[in-house]
C-alpha cells in the first residue's frame, strides 16, 4: 500500500520538467564538445577529477548545492572541493569565474548557477560548468519544475555534468528498492521501501502486515516485483511504483527469490522448486504462460536476463557445487563461467551495459561481491568481509549495491562501490536495509 501523503515520483515530462538548451553562447569548445575529460575506464592509478560546486544563488540554491555536491562525493571519479577553501564567493553566477583564484586550489572546473520562483510559482534552476583550465563553459542547462521536485533538480544537474566531464551516462537520478527492517532479530518487521539512490526521499510502500522480500526493479518501467508471505504459498506481486497499483502474479510454492523482470518488461524469469530440484522458468505477464528453460537433478536459481533479452546467467549446483553459468534466453546448454579456486558463487546479474556480470563469492569464510566478464574472464572482487550479499547494478553499470549482514544482534546495512573496487559507502537508510535493487534512470 502506498503513502498517500508522498507524491509519486514520475518521469521528468509527467512531473512537469522543462528543460531549455544550453546557457550562453555555443561555441564548438563548449556547447557542442562532446569529447570527455576523463577515461573512466582505463586502467593503472587513477587520480578523480577535483570540482568546485559554489552554492547556487536563491532561497534554495545552497541546498540544491550540497545535493551535488554529496552525489558527486559518492561518484569516485569526481572530488568536491571544500566550500571553505574557496578563494571567493560567486556573485553573478552567470559570468565567468576568476579562473587564476581557482587554480590556486587545483580546481579542474567550478560549478556555478541559481535558483529563482516565478510569478506562476514553478522554479526555474540554471547551471554552468566551467573549464578551468581554459577559462571557457563547457555546459549549462536550465530546469522549470514545481518546488516540490527541488531535490530531483539536483540530481539531474549531477548527471549532467557527470556525463560532460566523464563521458559516461549519470545515475544520480534514479531509485532503489528495498527491505526495510526492524525490530528484533527473531522477529524483523519488514517493509517494501523506496528512496533515492543517495538514501534520500525514503517512501514505504508496505505497511509490513506481511513478510516481503527480494524486490527486483524492472528495467524499462516503474514496476517492481516482489514476494510476500502472508497465509499460505508465497505470492509473487508487482507493484508500479508512480500509481500505486498492485497485482498478483500468483502463487509459488517453493520460490525462494522474486523473479526478474526481461528487458522490456513483459516477462518475468524465475526458479520454482520441485520435490529437490529447482528449474528455471519464464511467464509471460500478458498471457500467464509459463515456459520451462532447465530440466536438472540439481537447483538452478537467480536467474538474470542479459541486457538485450538474448542470454540468462544463472547460479547451479549441477556441477557439484554452486557456480554461474550462461545459457540461451529460450534454454538449451549452459556454460559454467566461474572457476575460482574453493569458492561457491551465487546471485549472478548482468550489467544493463551488457559488460559485466555482478556475483556473491563466499571462499572460507568471507563473502565477496565480484564482477566478470560474461565469458568468466576478468573475475574482480570489489569487496570483501562478513557476509556480502545481493549485488545490483546501476543504471549506467558503473556502481553496484549490496547489502552487508555484520552478524549478532545487529541488522544489514546497504553499501554502494563502483566496479573497479576505488570507493565504498553505506547508503543511509531509516533502519536497518537489506535487498537493495537499482531502478532505471528517471530523466
Amino acid at each position: 500500500m502506498t503513502d498517500s501523503k508522498s507524491p509519486a515520483f514520475t518521469r521528468r515530462q509527467a512531473a512537469g520538467f522543462l528543460t531549455a538548451g544550453l546557457i550562453g553562447v555555443a561555441t564548438p569548445r563548449t556547447a557542442f564538445a562532446q569529447t570527455s575529460y576523463l577515461d573512466i575506464r582505463r586502467g593503472g592509478n587513477f587520480t578523480p577529477i577535483p570540482i568546485a560546486v559554489t552554492n547556487f544563488a536563491g532561497d534554495q540554491g545552497p541546498a540544491l548545492s550540497s545535493v551535488i555536491t554529496n552525489n558527486f562525493a559518492r561518484s569516485v571519479f569526481l572530488q568536491p572541493l571544500e566550500p571553505r577553501s574557496f578563494p571567493h564567493q560567486i556573485t553573478n553566477p552567470d559570468q565567468a569565474p576568476q579562473m587564476d583564484a581557482w587554480k590556486m586550489i587545483n580546481a579542474q572546473f567550478v560549478v556555478t548557477g541559481r535558483v529563482a520562483r516565478g510569478p506562476d510559482g514553478r522554479m526555474k534552476t540554471e547551471f554552468r560548468l566551467w573549464d578551468v583550465s581554459t577559462g571557457q563553459q563547457v555546459t549549462g542547462q536550465q530546469y522549470v519544475t514545481d518546488p516540490n521536485n527541488a531535490r530531483r533538480v539536483g540530481h539531474i544537474v549531477s548527471d549532467a555534468i557527470f556525463s560532460r566531464i566523464t563521458g559516461e551516462k549519470g545515475f544520480f537520478d534514479s531509485r532503489v528498492v528495498f527491505i526495510d527492517e526492524t525490530g528484533p532479530k527473531e522477529r524483523r518487521n519488514k517493509r517494501l521501501t523506496i528512496m533515492d539512490q543517495d538514501g534520500g526521499n525514503v517512501r514505504y510502500l508496505t505497511r509490513g502486515d506481511d513478510l516481503v522480500v527480494t524486490p527486483r526493479f524492472s528495467p524499462s518501467s516503474q514496476d517492481v516485483a516482489y514476494m510476500s508471505f502472508g497465509q499460505g504459498d508465497p505470492r509473487v506481486f508487482i507493484l508500479n511504483i508512480e500509481t500505486g497499483q498492485r497485482e498478483v502474479v500468483g502463487n509459488f510454492p517453493g520460490m525462494t527469490f522474486s523473479p526478474r523482470f526481461s528487458p522490456d518488461g513483459q516477462k518475468i524469469i524465475m526458479s520454482l522448486s520441485q520435490g529437490s530440484a529447482s528449474n528455471l522458468f519464464t511467464m509471460d505477464l500478458r498471457s500467464r504462460a509459463t515456459t520451462r528453460l532447465t530440466d536438472t537433478a540439481g537447483i538452478d536459481t537467480s536467474p538474470s536476463f542479459s541486457p538485450d533479452g538474448s542470454q540468462i546467467v544463472f547460479e547451479s549446483d549441477r556441477g557439484g557445487s554452486q557456480q554461474i553459468y550462461v545459457m540461451s534466453a529460450g534454454g538449451g546448454g549452459a556454460k559454467r563461467i566461474s572457476y575460482g579456486e574453493a569458492a561457491r558463487y551465487s546471485t549472478p546479474v548482468w550489467s544493463p551495459k551488457g559488460d559485466f556480470i555482478a556475483f556473491t563469492r563466499q571462499k572460507g569464510g568471507a563473502f565477496g561481491i565480484g564482477v566478470m566478464k560474461p565469458d568468466g574472464s576478468g573475475e574482480r572482487i570489489i569487496t570483501e568481509g562478513f557476509h556480502n550479499e545481493g549485488p545490483t547494478f546501476a543504471p549506467n553499470g558503473l556502481y553496484v549495491m549490496f547489502f552487508r549482514e555484520p552478524g549478532g544482534a545487529a541488522g544489514p546495512k546497504i553499501f554502494m562501490a563502483d566496479i573497479f573496487g576505488r570507493g565504498e559507502f553505506q547508503v543511509t537508510t531509516p533502519s536497518f536495509g537489506s535487498d537493495p535493487a537499482w531502478g532505471p534512470l528517471l530523466s
